[in-house]
């Protein structure tokens, strides 16, 4: 069966009212995202934005020996390239693709027009913008203070919270690199949540059997989070921005 993708399922666009959303529907391009593919840079131009639709997307800070560590994830209720709008042309962090799938994609310039227009559009990308910096500010502090067990739920329950399923594809090793710890201590963290019936892991695909069951584990990061973006950004599952 095949999908039909349509603007509607990134619920910053769906959030839009009619007369926003149909000034930048026809040109809104509709990209095919794979696994591990680098949509910015660091320090690179940015020329387009990105809409995920049902790939997510983790922004990493490289550091200067290749090492890495994910400081946010980007899926269906957001965008990638706030940089743009925010006085910027070029971003510190890299974009790469985590699960892949589909988005859209809109030229910058494009954006930073209907973002001048200071209406709807401005409101609501400011209020996903102070949202995305707690999850930042948020990561970091997981990342400093919590086990990579309790990381991994947190990691986990943010992935799934942008996705239509229970099934993630990505290898220990990637999972490692997102969060900037050793593969062998995802390995033994990944290991106890599958031997206590909460995970299922088998080549690269990580399918989650008890959602509840991760979320008495995790830390508590993840509800900070899943908080902040409730509170800023109501309105995405309920109406359209004012």
């Amino acid at each position: 069966m095949s999908i039909q993708h349509t603007p509607h399922q990134n619920h910053l666009l769906d959030a839009l009212p009619a007369p926003e959303l149909a000034r930048l529907q026809p040109h809104l391009e509709l990209v095919k995202m794979p696994l591990g593919l680098a949509l910015y840079e660091s320090g690179g131009q940015l020329h387009h934005v990105y809409f995920p639709t049902t790939a997510i997307v983790s922004l990493l800070y490289v550091m200067a020996d290749g090492a890495s560590a994910e400081i946010a994830v980007v899926g269906n209720e957001g965008i990638l390239g706030i940089a743009l709008f925010m006085g910027g042309e070029t971003t510190p962090s890299r974009a790469v693709v985590q699960s892949e799938g589909y988005g859209y994609r809109l030229k910058a310039q494009l954006l930073k027009d209907e973002f001048n227009r200071a209406g709807p559009v401005m409101r609501l990308l400011l209020r996903y913008t102070q949202a995305l910096i707690t999850q930042m500010a948020q990561t970091a502090v997981c990342n400093r203070h919590h086990s990579v067990e309790k990381q991994l739920c947190r990691w986990l329950l943010l992935s799934l919270d942008r996705l239509p399923g229970n099934e993630l594809s990505m290898t220990q090793e990637l999972i490692a690199n997102m969060l900037g710890v050793r593969r062998e201590g995802v390995t033994e963290a990944a290991g106890k949540l599958q031997r206590d019936g909460l995970i299922e892991y088998s080549r690269g695909h990580i399918m989650v059997l008890d959602r509840p069951g991760l979320e008495t584990r995790v830390c508590e990061c993840y509800q900070v989070v899943k908080t902040e973006f409730d509170r800023l950004l109501p309105s995405l599952h309920n109406s359209v921005i004012d």
